[in-house]
């Protein structure tokens, strides 16, 4: 078993003595020496930094764009936000897997969540991908695509119409974690549903 700690970044930037933008940065750190912990917390640490990063240059120059705008038409003043946490889905002998969802607020009705995520394999301390886990199945993907049109076909109301295209359109293999019960994939806002309903998950059986 793994301790993941979280570290966090995080900073309000004003312009002309106004806050603009402020961010919360999470990423997660294991602390312990080894090739796998080192790899891991180097490459979440890049991470966090090239979103740091992006918020202080990017979108505070954005931000205060708006700022400028907003205030020269009489318009409430908006606060940009960066927010991101992650989740630890398995943890294990063998494997470690976990996601992150990243917010950003930049002005309208509300902001949007990105989601990403990881799982390594401990032993030679890389990143897995989709098909690792199904090394005698050639044909996993069709697998997959049945199981999640399988499970929207008992909620359908949720989702757009057309919803078996969708899901071809926007499957990423890279969108998956572990769980104790299996993989689960996701599918991003907007992709195949309503933003009311939020990022769709999907429990595929190995």
């Amino acid at each position: 078993m793994n301790n993941v700690y979280r570290k966090i970044l995080e900073k309000c930037l004003f312009y002309d003595g106004v806050l603009v933008l402020k961010y919360h940065i999470e990423y997660p750190c294991i602390y312990n020496t080894g090739n796998f912990a080192f790899r891991f917390n180097k490459y979440n640490k890049n991470l966090a930094l090239e979103i740091q990063k992006r918020a202080e240059t990017e979108l505070y120059n954005e931000a205060v764009e708006l700022y400028k705008y907003n205030k020269e038409h009489n318009y409430p003043i908006m606060v940009y936000e960066v927010y991101r946490n992650f989740v630890v889905t398995y943890s294990g002998l063998n494997y470690l897997s976990l996601y992150t969802d990243e917010y950003t607020f930049t002005g309208g009705a509300h902001g949007n969540t990105l989601r990403t995520s990881q799982t390594w394999n401990l032993m030679y301390c890389k990143m897995m991908k989709l098909y690792n886990f199904f090394p005698n199945n050639p044909y996993f993907l069709i697998d997959i695509l049945k199981q999640i049109n399988d499970q929207i076909s008992k909620e359908p109301d949720i989702y757009f119409d057309n919803t078996c295209n969708l899901v071809l359109d926007t499957f990423n293999p890279e969108s998956f974690y572990l769980t104790q019960n299996g993989i689960v994939i996701y599918f991003q806002q907007y992709d195949v549903a309503p933003y009311s309903s939020g990022i769709r998950e999907f429990n595929i059986k190995l």
